[in-house]
């Protein structure tokens, strides 16, 4: 699996995603708070392997040319 996702989008999928797990956690009941608690499970996961199928799709690529993680 290629990674796609640079450092920096790293870094921010996984903080949203955090912040927006506790966000469906702690606050709205129903579809809305399991909604944002899927939506973070992808950030987090997007961001911890370094690969977003949709960035793929639509062929974007936010790794550093200079990371040695890049292609």
């Amino acid at each position: 699996m290629l990674e796609n996702v640079g450092s920096v989008d790293r870094a921010l999928r996984v903080v949203f995603g955090i912040a927006l797990f506790f966000v469906g956690w702690l606050g709205p009941d129903g579809a809305v708070g399991y909604i944002l608690i899927a939506v973070a499970v992808v950030l987090i996961f997007t961001g911890a392997t370094s690969h977003c199928p949709v960035y793929k799709v639509l062929g974007k690529d936010t790794v550093e040319k200079d990371d040695p993680r890049g292609h």
